[in-house]
């Protein structure tokens, strides 16, 4: 069984799995180490990845890519309007405020959500391992930006759900960037811990992480981000550079047609990436627009001014790193530049302004997330034994929590789980109540999440449950910030006391009414707490005497509260079994189109090859009038394909196939048993000069039926080949390899019977000679 990372980004996705061996990076059908994450819909199938992308220049309108941007949001975010306007694809608003994907497909418009695209995306990915491990994989760890809200991480868990996947974590890229890194090491001084900070400038973002690595186990101190400065914005830059002046050289407007804009965009793609090595690079497109041909040049000094506000962009989330950790720039020991945007010879200057040195590319900028995520799954799994590497990520956001719409006290603006708390973490808050409550998770601190997203996180009903006594009573409410950084209430007790009722009133009058105790537990990838714990002061209060100091004899049962889960903007249950739905239909009808393009193409390919072969290869074993029966077949099949048969269905082309097949089976079978009857004839004639030779050790009776038995076959064959020599070899042949080999068969049976039965005869023999010797003594 293979463990498997995935890197999902928003250009393009990788993946790796982890082997015997070590980590390897798949390929995909083109031989290529990246797939591209793009879903394109044709009139009767989906075109995915590799495939996706090469249509997509017929197809722009229902090519759906950068869904990584729109997963987990809202309609109405600036900066997912912002996306939007670069995406040829049509969007709506969807009633709970997401995204609404519109799309042509099977004469009919359809309507996707961000959920259920990238699970397209997840399934075609699932189904590229299968093919290339041979045996069907589940467990996966997934890439995802720190940067991902509560509800983005659910939506990829939703994803990868819809797709058949089994996600042991959600990993942050820069926490898989550096255990790829660090488990490797074996340098790392044992003064103290050794900072290094990872910067990630991906395809649509920046993410820098400072983490500290000692022996055996590595810390994350901080996550920061820009969630809209990547490679695509310089390349935009480069876009809308030329886009004006080509509307002022050549009188066309790009902006308005979208073919266009896609083809300057991929222009403007390459065209950094050569500036990337060059001090200046030319731009050519042929027929861009309104049949012109345009050209441009630009310096690399050029480029670097007009992606001046850019560049001095990077260099926030670099400084709000180091202060989040508590650190200096001296005290960074590496830095680590990874991310397909990371290539920009001006991006490594800003970076060393701000750390002091210069950074280094120890690691590969677009595997190293997809590494990390398979070393992580491998750690996880049951299948592998990894050593032991201690991996501590945190969480960016502060998270706390509103009890019936009230902050909990537990500290100023009731946060449960502060910016760097690490996770998985398990708080267990115990409450004094008389019937159902809500508890709400929201976002504590609205500048730490990105710009737009909603405070408001999930609700919990913790209820109804009823009390036996009318006092209130203790509720323990489970809370876990689990390994993919997902919030939730996972289980409630309510402690039931029994005992004296006067002592028992004394306990409830004497606490709070929103009496809360917390107790923390939290770890690692590899330790998660354990169930309910009670700390010292809870336990006092169940074992000592309430108002007159006297002790009690009480017991504590405990029943447990149904959870009701309500998550703002999330998948119900239903609409997750809808979405599992829709994909195994979708995937059965591009299955249905493959299979139906196969036979096609094997149709298609059998009348050029049985032409050919018609007049050359099978030429003196067909007639003239079989010839000119077949030619005509053929010319008419070929005529049909590109006329009536362009889209026909599967048991069409292989009807045509058949009918094809029943004329010229025979003339091949003749082709083919020319030489067969050769080697056959040579076969058995062996066999005849083989059983006269060893017939010398027989008795005079065997050795003649033996004789006698080759040379009625012999004398079969010879009669045989020669009325089959006297016809021509357009007519079916009159002797058959398989009647010669039929033939051999029985000479092999017959001869070998004599043979066995000569030399049991032989043994009993001297059996009997030994025993009488043996008498006689």
């Amino acid at each position: 069984m293979s463990v498997v990372g995935f890197d999902i980004g928003n250009e393009n996705c990788v993946i790796a799995v982890v082997k015997q061996r070590g980590v390897d990076v798949l390929l995909n059908d083109e031989s290529k180490r990246e797939t591209p994450a793009v879903v394109c819909f044709g009139e009767k199938q989906r075109f995915l990845g590799s495939a996706g992308a090469a249509s997509a220049m017929m197809n722009p309108k229902s090519t759906v890519s950068q869904v990584k941007r729109l997963i987990g949001r809202k309609f109405s975010e600036p900066d997912v309007q912002r996306d939007l306007r670069m995406l040829p694809f049509q969007t709506s608003e969807a009633p709970d405020g997401g995204i609404l994907i519109h799309l042509k497909y099977l004469g009919e418009t359809h309507t996707f959500t961000p959920v259920q695209v990238t699970a397209m995306l997840f399934a075609h990915l699932k189904d590229l391992i299968e093919k290339n491990q041979e045996m069907p994989i589940s467990d996966c760890v997934i890439g995802i930006p720190s940067y991902f809200t509560d509800l983005q991480r659910r939506a990829y868990l939703d994803a990868a759900t819809v797709a058949g996947l089994k996600p042991l974590r959600l990993m942050h890229d820069c926490t898989a960037t550096a255990l790829s890194y660090g488990i490797y090491k074996s340098d790392f001084p044992s003064s103290g811990p050794t900072y290094v900070a990872f910067v990630d400038i991906g395809h649509c973002d920046t993410q820098v992480t400072i983490a500290s690595f000692e022996a055996g186990q590595m810390k994350i101190l901080s996550h920061t981000f820009e969630r809209s400065l990547g490679g695509r914005d310089f390349d935009e830059i480069l876009f809308g550079h030329f886009a004006a002046q080509f509307k002022e050289q050549y009188r066309i407007d790009v902006y308005s047609n979208v073919k266009a804009s896609i083809r300057l965009r991929a222009a403007c793609e390459k065209l950094k990436k050569v500036l990337s090595a060059n001090a200046e690079a030319p731009l050519n497109i042929e027929c861009l627009m309104d049949e012109k041909d345009v050209k441009g040049f630009i310096k690399r000094e050029d480029f670097e001014m007009l992606s001046s506000g850019l560049l001095e962009r990077i260099g926030v989330p670099c400084s709000k790193a180091l202060a989040d950790a508590g650190l200096t720039a001296e005290k960074i020991h590496s830095v680590e530049l990874v991310g397909s945007g990371s290539r920009i010879p001006a991006v490594g200057r800003v970076l060393t302004s701000v750390f002091r040195k210069e950074p280094r590319r120890t690691l590969n900028a677009s595997e190293c997330v997809a590494r990390g995520c398979a070393l992580q799954c491998a750690m996880l799994s049951p299948v592998f034994r990894v050593r032991e590497y201690e991996v501590q990520d945190s969480i960016p956001f502060s998270i706390g929590f509103l009890l019936d719409e009230a902050p909990i006290c537990t500290g100023s603006n009731g946060i449960l789980f502060p910016k760097g708390q690490p996770i998985p973490s398990v708080k267990v808050l115990t409450f004094r109540r008389s019937s159902s409550f809500h508890l709400e998770a929201f976002y504590a601190n609205p500048s730490e999440v990105p710009a737009g997203v909603s405070s408001k996180i999930s609700c919990f009903k913790i209820g109804p449950f009823q009390c036996s006594h009318s006092e209130k009573t203790r509720v323990k409410v489970k809370i876990q910030l689990d390994l993919n950084g997902v919030v939730f209430v996972e289980s409630a007790m309510m402690m039931e006391e029994h005992g004296d009722d006067s002592s028992t009133r004394g306990v409830a009058d004497s606490m709070d009414p929103m009496d809360i105790d917390c107790v923390t537990a939290s770890g690692s990838s590899e330790a998660v707490g354990d169930g309910f714990q009670e700390s010292s002061s809870m336990q006092s209060k169940s074992s000592h005497a309430s108002g007159d100091g006297k002790r009690d004899n009480k017991s504590t049962r405990r029943l447990e509260i149904p959870v009701t889960e309500n998550i703002y903007g999330g998948m119900t249950k239903a609409e997750l079994s809808e979405a599992q739905e829709k994909e195994l239909q979708l995937g059965q009808q591009d299955r249905i189109m493959e299979q139906t393009k196969d036979k096609k193409n094997a149709l298609e390919s059998y009348v050029y090859d049985m032409r050919n072969k018609l007049f050359n290869t099978y030429r003196s074993f067909a007639s003239d009038q079989e010839r000119e029966g077949i030619s005509r077949s053929l010319q008419q099949t070929e005529e049909w394909l590109y006329d009536d048969g362009e889209d026909e269905t599967e048991n069409a082309y292989t009807s045509k196939l058949e009918d094809l097949k029943k004329m010229v089976d025979p003339i091949e079978n003749r082709y083919k048993d020319e030489e067969a009857r050769l080697q056959a004839t040579r076969d058995l004639l062996k066999c005849i000069g083989d059983y006269r030779m060893a017939v010398n050790s027989l008795p005079p009776m065997d050795r003649e039926s033996i004789v006698n038995e080759c040379y009625k076959v012999e004398q079969w064959l010879r009669e045989k080949n020669q009325l089959q020599d006297s016809l021509p070899k357009n007519v079916d042949p009159v002797l058959w390899s398989s009647d010669i080999k039929s033939r051999a068969e029985e000479l092999n049976s017959r001869c070998k019977h004599m043979f066995r039965s000569r030399t049991s005869n032989r043994e009993d023999s001297k059996g009997s000679n030994q025993q009488d010797t043996s008498d006689h003594k």
